[in-house]
């Protein structure tokens, strides 16, 4: 069930599509996906658990795939995970995941449709997004009902093989029964959409394989439909370290949780060797234009990385805020200037008496914590108001307060405004 490259790469638009691109890694039975696709438009679907209020950076893979199902002629669909939030996917975890009540899951279902929307066309046409809420099925389910139907069609011994699953145990870490049961939640997802929308394919993270094979063998036990799996790799950069973190912490999609100049930023600080594979996968520039751009050496290589920035910054968070955020980084790079637009963060109480250096670079985000802050002090990476500030004893007083703000600079590229309570 591995991926094996056809002799002349896939005939679909879908398939193909992914292939250039990078996005291809495991499929259960790609020939035979790849004629299903060129026989006329299919569904898909991806699933989410609403774990935030907003989705991240590391999600945005299996939302450009849905987007090109989208594009390519096919129907997507997003499934989120009302239900199966409230048990904890432990795929890959060393803990089980904190339990969501019922106001927290519904916050966060609000805060994550808005990010779907702007990659995805919803309306009422053949190839319209769709989204669903596994809650609508899962929420009435008779436990008992549902272990006597279900429950023969999922051999424990191979449950225990998953990854995931393995991985855990061989750790000798808790793996509760209630995360235990994940996997034959997330089949049975896949089970009813196949039933209901004709949904024959899921798509999903490499960490994900796993799940998504349990989904196509019980779709085969217990209706006999040939389902297929695919999943891409997960989001890391070529020295193998997993992407997501900003200044602040996480790279959220939403702008209410990390402003639109932040993550256009992130984007702009990719190393060299990335920014080719993260135009194709992030973007939809032509290939031919990317190719140009991924040559590019020195000096040259920062125009291909504002233009990845640019491009994804657009796909995200508009054309608008695309171009403010560059106008931002524009005008602090090359005009030294202190536009709006940084990223604020208001100090917890006043600055009447000074407020320590080390606990306002720990405040803003810019120190894990205060020993790392004084050795970025003592070391010369720190500006206050453009100024180099190597004392790690300085307070911050009312004195440095200009327009309403305190500028905190760690090198050329981190820049935080605080803003005195």
């Amino acid at each position: 069930m591995i991926l094996s490259p056809q002799p002349t790469g896939p005939r679909s638009d879908f398939l193909r599509t992914l292939s250039e691109r990078g996005f291809l890694h495991q499929c259960t039975d790609l020939a035979a996906l790849d004629s299903w696709l060129c026989s006329g438009a299919g569904t898909a679907y991806n699933g989410f658990d609403l774990t935030a209020d907003s989705l991240h950076v590391g999600h945005l893979i299996p939302i450009m795939m849905l987007r090109w199902f989208q594009k390519t002629g096919n129907k997507p669909i997003a499934l989120l995970g009302g239900a199966t939030s409230r048990l904890g996917d432990p795929s890959f975890r060393d803990t089980s995941r904190p339990l969501l009540n019922q106001e927290q899951i519904t916050k966060n279902l609000i805060g994550i449709r808005r990010v779907f929307e702007r990659f995805l066309a919803f309306g009422d046409n053949p190839t319209d997004a769709v989204m669903v809420n596994n809650s609508d099925w899962l929420g009435g389910l008779n436990y008992l009902d549902f272990l006597r139907d279900i429950g023969p069609h999922f051999s424990v011994n191979r449950m225990l093989t998953s990854e995931s699953v393995r991985q855990r145990l061989e750790r000798e870490q808790s793996l509760s029964l209630l995360e235990f049961n994940y996997m034959v939640m997330q089949a049975y997802d896949f089970h009813i959409l196949a039933e209901s929308c004709g949904c024959l394919l899921q798509l999903g993270g490499s960490d994900q394989w796993g799940n998504i094979v349990s989904g196509v063998e019980f779709g085969r036990r217990i209706g006999g439909r040939t389902l297929f799996g695919l999943t891409a790799p997960l989001l890391t950069t070529t020295s193998g370290a997993k992407m997501g973190k900003s200044v602040s912490g996480a790279v959220w999609l939403n702008a209410d949780r990390l402003s639109p100049y932040e993550f256009w930023q992130f984007w702009r600080n990719t190393g060299d060797t990335d920014v080719g594979r993260f135009l194709r996968l992030f973007t939809e520039l032509p290939l031919g234009e990317i190719a140009r751009l991924e040559v590019l050496r020195d000096s040259e290589i920062n125009e291909a990385k504002k233009i990845l920035a640019d491009q994804i910054t657009r796909l995200c968070h508009g054309l608008d805020a695309a171009v403010q955020a560059s106008e931002t980084s524009r005008r602090i790079f090359e005009a030294g200037e202190v536009p709006a637009g940084l990223p604020t963060v208001r100090l917890p109480h006043s600055l009447r008496g000074a407020f320590p250096l080390v606990d306002a670079m720990v405040v803003a985000g810019l120190a894990k914590s205060k020993s790392e802050a004084r050795r970025l002090i003592v070391g010369g990476g720190v500006r206050v108001n453009g100024r180099s500030a190597n004392d790690e004893a300085m307070r911050l007083v009312d004195a440095d307060i200009q327009n309403g703000v305190i500028r905190l600079s760690v090198g050329k590229k981190r820049h935080v405004l605080l803003q005195p309570v």
